[in-house]
């Protein structure tokens, strides 16, 4: 063989495997700096932190994070304590600006509150709680029962006046059951607005409220009428027994005839009166006139 060739075949060997080794370093190189991960310190909680709960420094932990620390996450401690709970924090899992309430808003119910709204306080029964399924976070309507001001006749009167009410707390329970139990309670606290609370107060203290159980994820209100006991037994009206026959309705008054009386038909009769004197004795005697009726034309004596 030429050594000529040799000496190509060798050579273009030597720049493929000098190709190959600086590719191979530049892939692994790009490859390792991708895969390196960032670390974070972020806070994360040290125990379940229940919706209501004020953060105290025992309760928070820092922990190394693998990667970019989480969007919202809180990394300064000062920015985290003494600032109530709004949504559960579980053991473990970083404390996210959007489940704390603002600082200086303190704990509790009144933490969990949001701009603009109100919590309103009602009192309930077996009956109104829905025997104990109204829990904090479900969805109810409220329809009121009376009468109204005036003179009624149809009775007792139900109108749906709030629609998909969110139920903030059941009693002093301000968090959701897990398993979904029934919570016998007295009093229930609904979110409004600051006109539905003045209707719900009203209606709380003049009227019966019922409160309506609905999915949580039907957000449609639906407009109503209303209805009236009377309307309830439109169809049950009474009827005539068959024996008793049906009174005829009485007939029409006679039409008045009108009679003109005029002057020429009008007869005056006016009895003749005599006095008789007899010596010292007087006596009157009457006689009946039996003239013909009086005319305008009729001709006036005179004397």
């Amino acid at each position: 063989m030429n050594k000529r060739l040799l000496w190509v075949l060798a050579f273009a060997l030597a720049v493929s495997g000098v190709a190959s080794f600086v590719l191979y370093r530049l892939i692994s190189s790009k490859i390792a700096i991708a895969a390196k991960p960032v670390d974070a310190t972020v806070l994360v909680a040290a125990r379940d932190l229940v919706m209501g709960t004020l953060v105290r420094s025992a309760d928070v932990r820092e922990l190394n994070w693998s990667g970019p620390a989480p969007s919202r996450a809180i990394l300064n401690r000062k920015d985290v304590e003494e600032r109530g709970v709004i949504a559960t924090i579980y053991s473990g899992e970083p404390i996210l600006e959007d489940r704390l309430a603002p600082k200086g808003a303190g704990a509790g119910m009144a933490a969990t509150i949001p701009a603009g709204k109100r919590a309103m306080a009602v009192r309930v029964n077996d009956v109104v709680g829905l025997a104990g399924f109204v829990t904090p976070g479900m969805r109810v309507d409220v329809v009121v029962i009376g009468h109204t001001p005036g003179s009624n006749n149809l009775g007792s009167l139900s109108k749906t006046i709030l629609q998909n009410i969110e139920v903030i707390s059941a009693g002093q329970q301000i968090q959701k059951d897990a398993e979904g139990k029934p919570v016998q309670v007295q009093v229930v606290n609904l979110l409004v607005t600051p006109d539905q609370a003045e209707m719900l107060s009203l209606a709380s203290n003049d009227a019966r409220i019922q409160l309506v159980l609905r999915n949580p994820l039907d957000k449609d209100e639906v407009k109503t009428k209303g209805t009236a006991l009377a309307r309830l037994f439109a169809d049950q009206a009474p009827e005539r027994p068959a024996w008793r026959p049906k009174k005829a309705a009485p007939p029409p008054p006679p039409t008045p005839v009108q009679v003109k009386v005029t002057s020429d038909t009008q007869k005056v009769s006016v009895p003749i009166l005599v006095e008789i004197i007899h010596g010292s004795k007087r006596a009157e005697s009457k006689f009946k006139n039996e003239d013909k009726p009086k005319s305008d034309t009729d001709p006036v004596e005179k004397n």
